[in-house]
C-alpha cells in the first residue's frame, strides 16, 4: 500500500462567510466615515470662527486616519497630525490610506502613537476629536484636562472640533440603528446598538455589528464603553478649560427645497429628536 494511502485524507478548504472574509476597519469607515464632510466641516466652522482658510490639523482619535489624509490631499499647503493609541488601528491606515496618498501628501501627514494627553505638537488651526471619542473619559477632571491638553495645541487663532449625539434612542437599551450600506451580494448592513446604559452613573455601552447578504454577521466588531455627556456639560468643561466662546452647530434642512440636503448652522435652540447630531465648536 502506497504510504500516503495509510495517511488521513486531506480536509477540503472551508468556504469562508462574508463575515468570516471581511475587514471590520473597511467596514468601519464605508458606514461610518466622511472624510471630505468633515474637511468641508472643519473649513466652514474655521472661516466663521476666524474668516480665513485653515491649514493645519490635528486628528486626536485618529483611528485609520482617513481624515488626516483627506486634509493633506484637499491642498498642497496642509499638513495633518494624527494621534491615537491603537498600533494596530494605526497600521490599517499606513496600509489602505496613506498608501493611497502621492509621497508628496504622505511627507504631510504626521503620525503619534500616544494617548492624546501626552507629548506637545506644533500648534494647529483645528483640532478634531470625532465619533464621540473624548467620552472614554469619565469624570470631569479627567474631560478638562484633556481639553486644556487640546487648548495648548492649538494655533493662536484655533478651533477645536467635536461631536456629539442624544436622543431618547441612545438611552433605549437594546436598541438598534440599522442601515443598509450597499446593496447586492456584495453588500452590507451597519447596526448601531444601545448595549447598555447606567442614568446614575451615565456609564454606556454601544456596539457595531455588520450583516451580510449570506445571513453571516460580524457581531460587535467594534466595542465602546463610555461616560454619556450633554451638550450643557461639554460646553461648561470647555468654558473651565479657558476657550473663550462654543458654538454648536445643528443641521438644518434646506427650506428652499427640501429634497435637498441641509447644511450645518449655529443654533442655540433645537427641536427634540428621538436621535441627533450635533457639532461643537470651542474657540480659542
Amino acid at each position: 500500500m502506497p504510504l500516503f494511502a495509510m495517511g488521513k485524507r486531506q480536509s477540503q478548504p472551508k468556504n469562508l462567510t462574508a463575515a468570516e472574509q471581511a475587514d471590520k476597519f473597511d467596514l468601519y469607515q464605508r458606514s461610518v466615515q466622511t472624510p471630505e464632510h468633515e474637511v468641508e466641516f472643519f473649513e466652514q466652522a474655521y472661516r466663521e470662527a476666524y474668516n480665513r482658510k485653515p491649514i493645519t490639523l490635528r486628528e486626536d482619535f485618529c483611528g485609520t486616519f482617513a481624515v488626516c489624509c483627506e486634509w493633506a490631499k484637499s491642498s498642497k499647503r496642509r499638513t495633518a497630525i494624527g494621534v491615537d493609541l491603537c498600533s494596530e488601528t494605526l497600521q490599517w491606515g499606513r496600509d489602505h490610506n496613506l498608501a493611497l496618498l502621492t509621497s508628496e501628501q504622505q511627507q504631510r501627514v504626521r503620525l503619534l502613537e500616544q494617548d492624546v494627553r501626552d507629548g506637545n505638537t506644533e500648534p494647529v488651526d483645528v483640532l478634531a476629536a470625532q465619533n464621540f471619542s473624548f467620552w472614554i473619559f469619565k469624570t470631569r477632571r479627567e474631560v478638562i484636562e484633556y481639553f486644556k491638553t487640546a487648548r495648548s495645541h492649538l494655533a493662536e487663532r484655533g478651533i477645536m472640533v467635536m461631536d456629539m449625539m442624544g436622543g431618547g434612542e441612545c438611552y433605549t437599551e437594546r436598541h438598534t440603528d440599522k442601515r443598509t450600506i450597499k446593496k447586492g451580494k456584495k453588500g452590507f448592513a451597519y447596526h448601531w446598538t444601545q448595549e447598555s446604559f447606567n442614568p446614575i452613573t451615565a456609564d454606556a455601552s454601544f456596539s457595531i455589528s455588520f450583516k451580510f447578504p449570506d445571513g453571516s454577521k460580524l457581531k460587535r466588531a467594534f466595542e465602546y464603553h463610555w461616560r454619556f455627556w450633554t451638550i450643557p456639560e461639554v460646553r461648561e468643561m470647555l468654558a473651565e478649560a479657558g476657550f473663550r466662546e462654543t458654538q454648536v452647530y445643528w443641521e438644518r434642512e434646506n427650506e428652499e427645497d427640501p429634497e435637498l440636503d441641509g447644511g450645518w448652522y449655529r443654533c442655540g435652540a433645537a427641536d427634540s429628536d428621538p436621535s441627533w447630531i450635533c457639532y461643537i465648536v470651542a474657540i480659542k
